[in-house]
């Protein structure tokens, strides 16, 4: 054979090889989050979403991830989930509600009591009955929802802060959420909407002198350097989502839906794990700088939990309050479902 022949042979097996390929060639789902490995959301992305999908899918579903907003941040990435433009897409429960109010039980304080019922309630039944609600009010299925940090404790370099009259005309910062300013309000603090850049610098200077934050992200901005007494009243989860635009979601076939909801549940079981040893860290590494970490008693958060009142009454219309109920139910809180009632917030 000559090799002007040769040649031909060869360019024809190229070309029948690359038909092959592309006749199986892997469907790439473009992933934008504000995560980034180091972290358990981003770790839990490359270490178990990523890795389960190409294996169930045998390489057939791909996920090209796009970490610490480098493709957009929480809303945006939604946004550009429904233009088209990406198809899976994390925020905070509370940036979803940009979308619809399907998760916004998961923002009601002290709807959980503790990281180990958040996490089973929600694994259990509590996503997925929500996450069907978004996938029809929403326009984005939800996959699975876990924590990002545990819950905001309170840090202040005021003094010892045992119940809420202890933070009585303390300036404490807080951040746009409504929630979050009527707690510290109604807890007897006064409000400061201040940025989180600048918060280090704020404690130090006693611009404000406290804030709430979950732990661990106090222990990576060193806020503990600052502020050196500490409460553990939990009450608001830091809810995050994954989630996948329900057009781009339809178009799936059965057996790439079965594919990435397998990948999902790996992802949450791993930012399960990853996120608890996390809020233990930044735990431990706190206590061991500081001058108080305090627990308070159970008459203790009952007053710490009838400040949050409020902003259930507030977020009316936005729960469905059987579901709600059931909830606080499965977690022994029946204090607190009697005092919602009274206010009229159940």
């Amino acid at each position: 054979m000559n090799t002007s022949s040769i040649w031909k042979v060869a360019v024809a097996t190229a070309t029948l090889i690359i038909g092959v390929e592309a006749a199986s060639a892997e469907k790439v789902l473009k992933l934008g989050t504000v995560g980034f490995k180091g972290m358990p959301i981003g770790d839990a992305i490359d270490q178990a979403l990523i890795p389960t999908l190409n294996e169930v899918s045998g390489g057939k579903l791909t996920i090209e991830p796009h970490y610490r907003k480098s493709l957009c941040s929480e809303q945006t990435c939604g946004e550009q989930a429904n233009q088209g433009l990406l198809q899976l897409w994390t925020s905070s429960t509370a940036n979803f509600g940009n979308f619809g109010t399907s998760l916004a039980i998961f923002d009601l304080p002290y709807i959980f009591k503790s990281i180990e019922d958040a996490d089973r309630i929600s694994s259990e039944w509590l996503a997925k009955k929500q996450c069907d609600i978004a996938a029809e009010e929403a326009g984005h299925v939800c996959l699975t929802v876990y924590s990002s940090g545990g819950f905001r404790q309170l840090g202040n370099a005021h003094g010892p802060v045992h119940v809420p009259s202890d933070m009585e005309g303390i300036k404490w910062r807080v951040t746009k959420s409504p929630i979050e300013y009527t707690l510290i309000k109604n807890w007897g603090a006064v409000p400061v909407p201040y940025d989180w850049s600048q918060l280090y610098q704020g404690l130090q200077t006693g611009v404000v002198s406290g804030q709430y934050v979950a732990t661990p992200w106090q222990h990576v901005a060193k806020l503990h350097e600052v502020a050196k007494y500490f409460t553990e009243i939990g009450g608001s989860w830091s809810g995050n989502q994954l989630s996948m635009d329900k057009r781009q979601y339809d178009a799936l076939t059965d057996q790439e839906k079965e594919w990435l909801h397998t990948a999902a549940e790996a992802f949450g079981q791993k930012v399960q794990e990853l996120d608890r040893n996390w809020v233990e860290a930044g735990e431990t590494a706190i206590k061991a700088d500081i001058e108080e970490w305090y627990v308070p008693s159970e008459d203790e958060m009952k007053l710490w939990r009838a400040g949050a009142i409020d902003a259930w009454i507030n977020a009316k219309g936005t729960f469905d309050p059987a579901t709600a109920e059931r909830v606080l139910e499965e977690q022994g809180m029946t204090d607190f479902i009697a005092q919602l009632k009274e206010a009229g917030a159940l």
